[in-house]
């Protein structure tokens, strides 16, 4: 892995499930970690969907390899969401992870992302 490529900085962020004070479940996101990435954009479309145009993109995240990292897990990049579809590790060595992403909303969108991580 070339770590000068991995010139990103993204937070890694995790779900976390708490009952409020009506005993209702409170789903909200706990920073977990801030890496260096490479943050490489593969594919985007733009697609309707009930009367609305929408826009998909799909991105490339390689980082090292992070003991961790779960599927359910998200990354934040600057004012950007992204949700992880898959992950792999190219060379079953554990020293890179690409994480395959889909980006699903800004921090503006869903009010529920805290502060945005820098983009060194």
């Amino acid at each position: 892995m070339n770590i000068g490529r991995l010139r990103h900085r993204v937070m890694l962020q995790s779900r976390t499930t708490i009952r409020n004070e009506e005993g209702f479940e409170d789903e909200s996101w706990t920073d977990v970690a801030t890496v260096w990435a490479a943050v490489e954009p593969l594919r985007g479309r733009e697609y309707f969907a009930a009367a609305a145009v929408n826009a998909e993109n799909t991105v490339r995240i390689r980082m090292r390899y992070r003991l961790g990292i779960t599927p359910d897990m998200r990354l934040l990049y600057g004012m950007r969401i992204f949700e992880i579809q898959s992950m792999i590790d190219p060379d079953e060595r554990h020293r890179e992870l690409h994480l395959m992403c889909k980006e699903v909303a800004s921090h503006g969108d869903d009010g529920s992302a805290g502060d945005a991580a820098t983009t060194g």
